[in-house]
């Protein structure tokens, strides 16, 4: 009888949690759809090289916005990098952009109020702007020229809008769909078997209890918006708000992959800048919210559907949203498989033609690809570049290519080439 209540607990919790979230994450994929759009990143590519400040500011402002995690951040931000930005605006734009997005936001006014909503992009403009004048100061600048100048795609507004909803609903759902459900089960997982107040019990101080959240996310990868259920329910369960706005922080920020991507494509001295900006950033965040705010704005939870109230239902729109938001997520693993199917019909019908295609490991989402066709199919002697994620590989055309070249240039957006 108990596991059959705990079952239940957990797909009620998760359920509930899902229902609140999802209409501001539609609301949220339809604003990464229109930046994604209408402001395409070789518009903003100029503002991230120039003076320390500027740079680093201006980095940090477009990031704040853009709905990319840790795991697209990194294949954005080193194409930046090769394309002419300064050291300090890509490190800028690395430490703000995954702890945030017009998503994320949206998500975290759903689950944790307007106090953690407003602070938590005013955390991420701080740091990121912090570690991108050291940077700036204590690193010197190292990268290649040898790309071809694309020219700039015009795009109507028909053609805008159709990228608008393709990516908003289906890419970009499609890369954080996985983290998304993972924070949600582990949320309902910890309501379920977590005693109320157990971290109350524990008494352990709120520095300690920061401290141990910073061992534990700095390695593991947790998105933006996957982070917010599991900080309210660890909320909820006893633990200091300074703390769960840690793991709001250093989670998104850093994981395991994203060290060693940096650390190889910006250097040591550029990772070691980067890891202590987040980590020093999120504990200073955190004791200003236990010890310097008024606790009511943190402690009282926006949502009191969370709180274990069974009584409470969800609303009609929010059930509708939730359907929308599973229904978007099947669509995208759908569409995932379909999509390489067919690439890998279309290369048997041109088996005539001079297609290389190589191994690549360390690719996880669409910003991953897009990172690598682009810088791919600026070298001069391939005309196009297409990656499948499901394969891993990567296939491209051209004339006299060098493979070499070509090889050098993934690895050096952080990937490994097989």
């Amino acid at each position: 009888m108990e596991t059959i209540k705990y079952i239940e607990i957990f797909f009620t919790d998760f359920v509930k949690i899902l229902g609140e979230m999802s209409p501001f994450l539609l609301l949220g994929f339809f604003f990464a759809g229109m930046l994604y759009a209408f402001i395409p990143r070789h518009k903003i590519e100029k503002y991230f090289n120039g003076g320390a400040f500027r740079s680093s500011f201006l980095a940090a402002i477009f990031g704040i916005p853009l709905p990319l995690c840790s795991c697209g951040v990194i294949p954005t931000g080193t194409a930046l990098y090769k394309n002419g930005a300064s050291k300090g605006g890509t490190v800028s734009f690395l430490i703000s952009t995954p702890q945030t997005g017009v998503d994320s936001i949206l998500a975290t006014f759903s689950l944790l109020g307007l106090p953690f909503a407003i602070i938590r992009p005013i955390a991420a403009l701080i740091t990121g702007l912090s570690g991108g004048l050291i940077t700036s100061k204590l690193t010197s600048e190292n990268k290649p020229t040898n790309y071809k100048k694309q020219k700039e795609e015009q795009k109507g507004l028909l053609t805008r809008l159709k990228d608008m909803f393709r990516y908003g609903f289906v890419e970009f759902i499609q890369d954080i769909s996985k983290w998304l459900l993972i924070g949600l089960a582990l949320a309902a997982i910890i309501s379920a078997l977590v005693p109320n107040n157990f971290f109350e019990v524990l008494n352990l101080s709120p520095i300690m209890q920061m401290l141990i959240i910073v061992v534990v996310s700095v390695p593991l990868y947790v998105c933006a918006t996957g982070t917010i259920p599991l900080a309210a329910i660890l909320i909820l369960k006893g633990i200091s708000p300074g703390a769960a706005f840690v793991l709001l922080m250093a989670g998104p920020a850093t994981n395991a992959a994203t060290i060693t991507m940096i650390g190889k494509v910006l250097g040591k001295k550029s990772l070691f800048i980067y890891l202590s900006t987040i980590i020093i950033g999120a504990i200073f965040f955190g004791l200003v919210i236990d010890y310097v705010l008024p606790s009511q704005w943190f402690t009282q939870i926006a949502n009191p559907h969370l709180a274990h109230n069974h009584n409470q239902f969800l609303n009609w729109w929010q059930i509708a949203s939730g359907l929308i938001l599973i229904g978007l997520i099947i669509n995208g693993y759908v569409q995932k498989i379909i999509k390489a199917k067919q690439k890998k019909s279309q290369l048997n019908n041109n088996k005539i033609m001079d297609i290389k295609k190589i191994k690549v490991e360390g690719m996880t989402c669409n910003h991953c690809k897009s990172a690598i066709e682009e810088n791919l199919e600026k070298l001069s002697f391939i005309d196009k570049a297409e990656v499948d994620l499901i394969d891993k590989s990567v296939s491209f055309t051209g004339d006299n290519i060098r493979l070499h070249e070509a090889k050098k240039t993934i690895e050096s957006l952080g990937y490994k080439v097989v």
